[in-house]
């Protein structure tokens, strides 16, 4: 009886104002949002993070790796909240709470809410041009100087896989952290007209601030509104490109190394040997991320042991894909020789403007050990339930005979870009409700991209909700495993559903976007100072 009492037990609460008092005294504690990332999408407090119902096992061991750090969990009335909260506990988390009156809690209590996704980032952009005065031009000035062939180099900050689907004729793939690490390289004649270019506005703006603050002799501005205002000004993007940044100098790197040091210097950056590492790693009071900030390829080619990757540049730009706690601890590595290097002190300024804690590891890493390998998602056990799979063959025979029907839980992008024949369109938060709309008789059978969510999903269910006291099949190695088995997929939508709200369609990528949502998107990101000015809470400086 009392362990019955104690599982159905009311969450504590904590109220709004408590949650602003800790980010604006920088105590740490973390604010998820139990909501799909639509709804997120449309309104949120400025720090919390995106955590839906449906994907909590495959994000909070990457986002929250101290399990006794205070979390508070809400949603907008959908009854998310309390079942993610429950399920957290699950995994060991032990001070969950829910906020009092969830999102409308947040916005009776007077605070502000905030639209779009990777919003501290993209505020903080705006902060900064508004306080340094960032030099931009704009695509038609730009266009003109191509046209006229001055002496300019383009340089796209963004990730090389958005570089590659949509890019500014002529620019070339310099992802954000590496700017002052090879510019010297990029751009040796002084008199060279240095711009910088994202999707948008945020990294276009970070780019270009880090070199005036490296002090580059060259001239350096922005693309105004990035891709974006290229093409509202009606004109045209490559795509396809594969136009990288060259290898680095030992002179190029050794002017970066300088530069980005003093930038770090001064924005207050710390730095660490690994003996005080070893002290952070044992601190049981602070949540403690560290990043390798390097290219994918040299992280894979080899890294210190525990250290996850995180390109430099999207570390800033996405801060809250990668850190959920507000007031964590985080150290960042770039030359695996020594620890430090241009990439992590030029990210480390920008995360201490930011207003977190962070440190740069230098000194002789050597006896920290080596590893190598793609970051691997950090995952919770599988619960053990005695879960039953299917074969991707007899699967097919299953529903040649009319026997099952399948149900795909991964996101709708990727099943919009090819699922299983005749399968049907889930979130995992909304299974239950899907299954009971499924034919009588058939055998649920639940797949995603390579079958990690239906392991935590399958789990849901009960034996009692199954007729004959069966939970639905997995299919072996996802949809995945479907195509490695020679089957095809289809493109078909018919069992798509409603639209689906699992993720916010963002008007900054892809080619598709419409004029009306671009022009909106750069609107917003306008207006976000004066929303920073009314919400005071953000603790970002700018040097």
């Amino acid at each position: 009886m009392t362990a019955a009492v104690t599982k159905a037990a009311p969450f504590a609460t904590r109220r709004p104002a408590d949650i602003r008092r800790a980010w604006i005294e920088r105590d740490e504690v973390a604010l998820l949002d139990a909501r799909e990332e639509g709804p997120y999408s449309l309104a949120h407090p400025l720090f919390s993070v995106s955590v839906p119902l449906s994907r909590v096992e495959l994000l909070v061991y990457n986002l929250l790796p101290r399990h006794d750090v205070p979390i508070t969990v809400y949603d907008d009335g959908e009854g998310y909240a309390e079942p993610a909260a429950r399920r957290l506990q699950a995994l060991g988390y032990s001070d969950v709470t829910l906020l009092e009156g969830g999102l409308a809690g947040w916005i009776a209590a007077g605070f502000e809410v905030y639209r779009d996704v990777n919003v501290p980032s993209k505020a903080f952009g705006e902060w900064v041009e508004h306080h340094r005065h960032t030099p931009s031009l704009s695509a038609a000035e730009v266009k003109a100087l191509i046209d006229a062939r001055a002496d300019l180099v383009i340089l796209d900050a963004r990730r090389f896989e958005e570089y590659r689907t949509m890019s500014i004729p002529g620019g070339i793939s310099v992802p954000g952290a590496e700017l002052v690490k090879r510019v010297h390289d990029i751009a040796p004649n002084s008199d060279t007209l240095v711009v910088v270019n994202c999707a948008g506005r945020t990294r276009s703006i970070i780019g270009t601030q880090s070199l005036v603050n490296a002090g580059i002799p060259n001239r350096v501005a922005a693309l105004r509104n990035g891709t974006i205002g290229w093409t509202l000004a009606g004109l045209t993007l490559d795509s396809g490109n594969e136009g990288r940044f060259p290898d680095v100098s030992a002179e190029g790197d050794a002017q970066g190394r300088r530069a980005a040091r003093a930038v770090a210097d001064r924005a207050g950056v710390g730095r660490i040997d690994a003996t005080t590492l070893d002290r952070f790693r044992r601190d049981e009071r602070r949540t403690l991320h560290l990043f390798d900030v390097r290219t994918p390829e040299e992280y894979e080619a080899g890294h210190l042991p525990g250290f996850r990757h995180a390109a430099g540049g999207q570390l800033v730009q996405a801060t809250d894909e990668y850190v959920a706690v507000r007031g964590a601890r985080i150290v960042l590595a770039d030359d695996p020789a020594g620890g430090g290097g241009p990439r992590a002190d030029m990210t480390a300024s920008w995360l201490a403007q930011l207003g977190w804690e962070v440190h740069v590891l230098e000194g002789d890493v050597s006896a920290l050990g080596s590893e190598s390998g793609p970051d691997r998602r950090r995952l919770p056990p599988e619960p053990d339930v005695g879960a039953q799979t299917v074969a991707p063959r007899d699967l097919l025979a299953l529903l040649e005979n009319g026997e099952a029907a399948v149900i795909d839980i991964t996101r709708s992008p990727r099943y919009r870009a090819g699922h299983i024949p005749g399968a049907y369109f889930s979130t995992r938060a909304r299974l239950a409700e899907t299954i009971a709309r499924l034919p009588k008789g058939v055998r649920p059978v639940l797949t995603c991209g390579d079958g990690t969510l239906t392991r935590y999903a399958v789990a849901d269910f009960p034996l009692s909700g199954f007729s004959g006291g069966q939970r639905p099949l997995l299919l072996e190695g996802g949809t995945k495993g479907w195509v490695a088995a020679g089957l095809p997929l289809s493109t078909d939508l018919d069992r798509l559903g409603g639209e689906p709200d699992d993720v916010y369609k963002r008007p900054y990528e892809g080619t598709d976007n419409s004029a009306a949502a671009m022009q909106g998107y750069i609107d917003w990101e306008l207006e976000l100072v004066d929303q920073l000015k009314r919400d005071g809470a953000h603790n970002f400086h700018v040097i």
